[in-house]
């Protein structure tokens, strides 16, 4: 049997979850990891989140936040429409843009926009938001079947791998092919707990993982930073109190707020 492969949602600077991750990765004998974008936003000191993918072997791509940065952009291209939304959307792309070091900038730059690998003899194809926009919201209630089933057949795989809403789901598709969101590693999935989570994939399929990691000294650091107080509270209570316009009505009924 093949090993798993790890895949990592939006890190969004929370660096102590990615180490968690990282180390449940390998305590799961996970072959190779993968991190499918969003290195920054969210959370402090974004640069503590490159030397831990680097040294751990994990293979990135690009996300939305990743290309704005590398490229000198002025917003995040995260694909709100909301005031209420982008207000927060631009001090979080603010923070991180002077956070990030020169040289990261330039690393996110070169970054790869997919990623691409096989296992069961099944191709998979990692992409942030979806394989036709890099800030596609693709979520669980709203997205119907026959689109996912087309993005298999118009992009050549089996399996296709996302994150970007950070609210992790699955699809059984046609054929035996498969749709997956991922999840975030940066914030709680408006569930109420403080875990985040991320997917562990094998020739069987899927399993979604729940992580805890010490969320409290994440919100110290976010506080010290002078980072936003809804920032800390989400983290603190694993409801979402920002981003809430774009959810549809299904997903938000689910949250506190």
């Amino acid at each position: 049997m093949e090993r798993p492969v790890a895949l990592f949602g939006g890190i969004y600077s929370n660096h102590l979850a990615l180490r968690a991750a990282i180390e449940d990765a390998q305590r799961r004998r996970c072959e190779r990891m993968f991190c499918l974008g969003d290195l920054g936003a969210f959370g402090p000191t974004p640069d503590k989140v490159f030397p831990l993918l680097i040294d751990a072997g994990v293979g990135v791509m690009r996300g939305n936040y990743d290309d704005s940065i590398g490229n000198d952009l002025a917003d995040c291209q995260c694909g709100y429409t909301d005031p209420a939304d982008n207000f927060y959307a631009r001090l979080s792309y603010q923070y991180t843009y002077r956070k990030t070091n020169p040289r990261w900038r330039a690393w996110l730059a070169d970054l790869p926009r997919e990623i691409r690998f096989k296992i069961g003899g099944r191709r998979v194809l990692c992409c942030h938001g979806s394989p036709r926009k890099m800030n596609e919201f693709l979520w669980e209630s709203a997205t119907p079947t026959h689109l996912l089933e087309k993005f298999c057949d118009d992009f050549l795989a089996d399996v296709i791998v996302a994150t970007h809403t950070g609210l992790p789901w699955t699809r059984e598709l046609s054929g035996g092919r498969m749709f997956i969101n991922c999840g975030v590693l940066g914030r709680p999935a408006n569930d109420g707990t403080t875990d985040v989570g991320y997917v562990v994939m094998d020739e069987r399929g899927p399993e979604y993982v729940r992580l805890s990691y010490d969320h409290e000294r994440l919100a110290a650091e976010m506080e010290q930073e002078e980072l936003p107080a809804p920032f800390v509270e989400t983290i603190r209570t694993g409801w979402w109190t920002t981003c809430l316009e774009i959810l549809p009505a299904k997903e938000r009924a689910r949250g506190k707020f």
